[in-house]
């Protein structure tokens, strides 16, 4: 009988997701406040630490697949130096830039650089520790076991924005989080070539495509199983015009790009509103709290409300839609930090419990034997979602903040459209898992 992987693994592979996770989280947290010090556009700043997220949606699938040939513990120790040399050069440029010695356009171009490496490199380090676990966990423990893993990412989200403030030094200055967060990273990856063994896996399992951590609800998919593929005879291949994925597939561009641009707008709109454009170093902790507040939102909404409330698909797309409607409207209209922060965790909360119920719903629309397939279009989808849309946003935002609030709800109401008129129901969904089963 194998034995499960021993807690001070389980520990070491929990740091690897985490680490990448908040420090992501703490970078936006500080960038608004950096911009501002920089005197560049807002609009800028997004396109800058948003191209990493298009490096890793081309990436993420080459290093899932490597990581079945190569080796996990490699792939974990790769993604760990890309998160490692990134932080480290983008912190060093910002430095430089904040104290006159680069212009603000150079510093935004060798920073977008410097981001380039995490997204290139940094994706190795999330399927690899979801096959490693998966490869060395019966079936019987794999769903408790992937959850555990799966919750170090949602963790981050809400440790990231809580602990950047802190570690704004006065000799590092807004940089500060850039810096700790590599000295955090190199830790780690010591402690995973010290400690974690070398692959030699019980169960047969692959690397999944992870979507890149820029949002709280950063999915992460468990590897696909070579225990479940039974089917000798392969799927046809599965197109994002399949009618019984269309409407799912809409939903989800069309609320992911809502939900991007809204994290793309709010900490230059906290500045904004706040009257802090002059004082951006004290910006960043209201980001920050702001923040924080909608990454609870919405681990309440994926972890408390879903399962509790037993809410299918359709359901949990059309009331995440309504609560992210409302709670824009709120902090749209606000000037306080308090109402600031109720709305974007409102906001947060609806699309903590639309994103899970686009991919249950895409999962559930399609067949067992497809569902490896479908995973790589919902994270091609998540992932898509964080490449333009943040810019646009703070663009939009940046001609008049009522036409950017004004597009993300009209995004909001269209997804609510879609479901009422197009998408099966939750019976319907749990019908065809019945028949399948």
């Amino acid at each position: 009988m194998t034995k499960p992987i021993p807690r001070e693994r389980m520990a070491l592979l929990f740091l690897v997701m985490l680490v990448s996770a908040a420090g992501n989280t703490a970078m936006q947290s500080v960038m608004p406040s950096i911009g501002t010090e920089l005197k560049v556009a807002d609009v800028w700043i997004s396109l800058a630490y948003t191209w990493s997220a298009l490096l890793w949606m081309l990436c993420a699938p080459l290093w899932a697949r490597r990581s079945d040939r190569r080796g996990r513990k490699a792939m974990m120790a790769l993604g760990l130096t890309g998160f490692i040399a990134s932080f480290a050069l983008c912190g060093s440029i910002l430095w430089f830039g904040l104290s006159g010695a680069l212009t603000g356009l150079w510093t935004l171009l060798f920073f977008a650089a410097a981001r380039s490496l995490y997204g290139g490199f940094g994706s190795a380090a999330p399927p690899a520790v979801q096959a490693y676990v998966a490869s060395r966990t019966p079936r019987a423990e794999r769903t408790q076991a992937m959850a555990i893993i799966a919750s170090s990412f949602g963790l981050g989200t809400v440790i990231g924005p809580a602990v950047a403030p802190l570690l704004v030094f006065p000799m590092t200055g807004l940089v500060g989080p850039f810096f700790a967060f590599a000295l955090i990273g190199l830790t780690v990856l010591i402690l995973l070539r010290l400690r974690l063994p070398n692959d030699a896996p019980s169960f047969a399992a692959r690397g999944s495509v992870t979507a890149a951590p820029f949002s709280p609800s950063a999915n992460l998919g468990v590897g696909e199983d070579d225990e479940d593929n039974e089917e000798s005879v392969p799927p046809p291949d599965l197109r994002l015009r399949d009618k019984r994925l269309r409407p799912w597939v809409m939903c989800g561009l069309l609320g992911g790009h809502a939900q991007a641009a809204t994290l793309g707008i709010i900490g230059f709109f906290i500045l904004d509103r706040l009257h802090m454009r002059a004082t951006p170093d004290i910006g960043a902790g209201s980001i920050g709290l702001v923040l924080m507040s909608g990454a609870i939102a919405t681990l309440l909404a994926q972890w408390g409300l879903i399962p509790m409330l037993k809410l299918g698909p359709r359901i949990s797309i059309m009331w995440g839609m309504a609560l992210s409607f409302v709670g824009i409207i709120i902090f749209a209209v606000s000037d306080q930090l308090h109402s600031i922060t109720l709305g974007f965790a409102m906001a947060s909360l609806g699309f903590g419990l639309f994103r899970p119920g686009f991919v249950a719903g895409s999962s559930l629309a399609v067949s067992r034997r497809e569902q490896g397939q479908v995973g790589g279009i919902v994270a091609s989808v998540n992932g898509a979602c964080y490449i333009l849309a943040p810019a646009i946003g703070v663009w939009l935002y940046d001609h008049h903040e009522w036409v950017g609030f004004g597009a993300i709800c009209t995004l909001c109401a269209a997804v609510f459209y879609v479901g009422w008129r197009w998408l099966q129901s939750d019976a319907m969904l749990e019908g065809r898992v019945d028949e399948a089963d």
